[in-house]
């Protein structure tokens, strides 16, 4: 019966999508084309990655001489 109803209702088609139509959302484009790259650390972060690594420094032992 299901199958009645559906090839009297309605008919099975292939959508084509067109290659270069209307964008779905043409901010996404713009959005995409001004994508940031990588940010820069802050000037905290630098200190406390000097910080640490002094302090990783710090517990490496010496060479005795």
């Amino acid at each position: 019966m299901a199958n009645k109803a559906l090839a009297t209702r309605q008919k099975m088609r292939l959508r084509v999508e067109p290659s270069q139509g209307k964008p779905r959302n043409p901010f996404a484009a713009l959005a995409k084309a001004r994508a940031a790259g990588p940010h820069e650390k802050s000037k905290s972060a630098e200190r406390q990655a000097a910080r640490l690594a002094i302090a990783r420094a710090k517990l490496k032992a010496e060479p005795d001489e």
